[in-house]
This record gives C-alpha cells, sequence and structure tokens, in this order.
C-alpha cells in the first residue's frame, strides 16, 4: 500500500498506510498549526474591518491564489468532468461554518464558540461512520473524549467554575449547525471523489466557499472603503487567503483521503496548543500550569489516537 501512487487509492477508496500514512497525519498538524496563527492576526485586523467582507475578501484572494497554482501545473484551469454540484455542496458547506462562526462572535463569547469547536470530531467520526461506514475502535473514540476533554480545560484555562457556568444560547446553537457543516466536510470529501486530483478538488471547493460567502457578505463587501484600512487588515487577509483558507483546504481534502474521517479532524484539539505555544514565543506570556497540563492531555491523547488502528 505504501508503493501505490496516490490516484490508485483514491480510486479504491481506501485507506492509506505506511508513509502516505504518515503524511496524512502531519498535513493535519500542519492544518492546526495554521490555523493557531491566524487566531492573532484575527484579533488585530477585525476592529478595523468586518467579518464577512474579511472573509469575502479571504477566499477571493484564495480563489486566485488556487487557481495561480492549478495553472501553473495544468495550464489551464480544468473544471470538473463529472457532477460539478459535488464542490457546490462542499463549499456552501465551509460557507455556512464561517458565516454561522462570525455571526455567533457577534452574540456570545469566543470562548463558547471553541467549547462548540470541540465538538467537530466527535461528529465527524459519526459521519464517517454513516456515510462511509467507517468503524471507530474504542480505543480511538476513548481517545477522542480524552483530547477533547483536554481542549475544553485549556479553552477555560482550566477554571472549572467557568467550565460549569457555560451557558447554551442562541449564538452555541447557531455555531454548532455550523460545525455540523464543517464536520461533514472529511467523510463527503472521499465519498464525493471520483480518482480527481487533490490540488483540483481544492479550488474547486475553494471556489464554491468564496461563492458562498460572496453572497452573505456582498453588502458589506460593498460598503467599505478598502483604501482606508491599516496595513494589518491587508497582512490578516493575505495570511487567512493563503494559509488558512487555500493552504489548509488542501490540507484537509488530502488528508481526508488517507485517513478515517474520525482521525481528520482530531487534529482541530491541537489548535489551543499551538495558540498557548505561539502565545508564549511572541512575549504575550505562558499559559498557567493548570493550562498547561490540559494541554499535555490532548497531545497524549492525539498520539494515541494517530497511532491507533484505522479499522
Amino acid at each position: 500500500m505504501s508503493e501505490r501512487t496516490e490516484t490508485s487509492f483514491l480510486a479504491t477508496g481506501e485507506l492509506a498506510s505506511g508513509r502516505e500514512k504518515l503524511q496524512g497525519h502531519l498535513a493535519m498538524v500542519l492544518f492546526a498549526a495554521l490555523i493557531s496563527g491566524s487566531f492573532s492576526l484575527g484579533a488585530l485586523a477585525m476592529p478595523h474591518v468586518g467579518a464577512a467582507a474579511l472573509n469575502t475578501m479571504r477566499f477571493f484572494l484564495a480563489t486566485i491564489a488556487m487557481g495561480a497554482v492549478t495553472f501553473a501545473i495544468y495550464r489551464r484551469l480544468p473544471m470538473p468532468e463529472t457532477a460539478p454540484w459535488r464542490y457546490g455542496l462542499l463549499g456552501l458547506l465551509m460557507g455556512v461554518y464561517f458565516i454561522t462562526m462570525f455571526m455567533a462572535l457577534k452574540i456570545t463569547h469566543p470562548v463558547s464558540t471553541s467549547a462548540v469547536f470541540t465538538l467537530i470530531p466527535l461528529m465527524s467520526a459519526g459521519f464517517g461512520f454513516l456515510i462511509l461506514g467507517q468503524m471507530v475502535r474504542p480505543i480511538v473514540l476513548l481517545s477522542l473524549l480524552i483530547a477533547g476533554c483536554g481542549a475544553i480545560w485549556v479553552i477555560f484555562r482550566g477554571d472549572l467554575n467557568a467550565i460549569l457556568a457555560f451557558d447554551i444560547g442562541a449564538g452555541e446553537m447557531l455555531f454548532f449547525f455550523g460545525c455540523v457543516c464543517h464536520a461533514l466536510m472529511a467523510p463527503l470529501v472521499k465519498r464525493f471523489n471520483r480518482s480527481e486530483p487533490v490540488l483540483l478538488t481544492s479550488f474547486w471547493t475553494t471556489i464554491g466557499t468564496f461563492a458562498a460567502i460572496a453572497i452573505y457578505g456582498f453588502g458589506e463587501v460593498a460598503s467599505t472603503d478598502w483604501t482606508a484600512h491599516p496595513s494589518i487588515v491587508w497582512v490578516a487577509i493575505a495570511y487567512l487567503a493563503v494559509f488558512t483558507s487555500a493552504g489548509t483546504f488542501f490540507l484537509v481534502q488530502y488528508a481526508s483521503m488517507r485517513l478515517p474521517a474520525s482521525k481528520v479532524f482530531s487534529y482541530g484539539y491541537l489548535i489551543p496548543v499551538f495558540v498557548i505555544l505561539y502565545e508564549g514565543v511572541l512575549g504575550n506570556g505562558w499559559a498557567s500550569l493548570a493550562v498547561m497540563a490540559g494541554a499535555v492531555i490532548i497531545v497524549l491523547g492525539l498520539v494515541v489516537v494517530a497511532f491507533a488502528p484505522d479499522l
């Protein structure tokens, strides 16, 4: 299996092993690292630009970036040969996720939305079973639960009272719906794939996401004075477009063809761990020992997930 080409195991629908499997895991570690880096830049940019406008522009630039790479490799921008609706649906799912996230952030606390986000790996495992028939071994399920508990502990900064006081309101329910859409991505990417290269599926999905968000954010984009923004806005948009839009779309689709859905989004638990690391390195202070303990639990849980058998 390790010597097979990507096309061969994409066509058979089997999971990868050996080097290809390792690359799938490393792709999702990089995914978590890139997503984490967007928090600091996003926090600096949001006071100067609306969320819908920022996300529309980021996916516009992401589409251009993915299109440039695709054209450089294929010398054209090939359209899907069959069922282009697949990428419209994948793009719509991601568009709903981003739209509900920013709508929720207007009416609830970021900590609450982060806690809801930790449900994605478990939901993805459930969808993997329903859509692909992928069984989750008890050791993987237990490890996901342990890593999820560690993530919640980190998000709430080791404050048990804050965890117990968590209030499920309209914002949390709205973002939960968006997270359901996000969790559908990993199994649907594999279900929809018809042996197309990952680069092309990522390009078409990016286009679909841009279309969905542009429709939602058209009014805000049109009313925004783009010449009046400080440079940090454009730095944030460029980072979000290249690394956390086009880049992470490619990484998720690459990993989804090699790993079970239950394992793909489990690496989202690493996001608070990377944020702790980034904040400490940037001189913004290191987390407390209690929070660090939660980060260690996350890492240990994911190590077990990574080495546990896929099926």
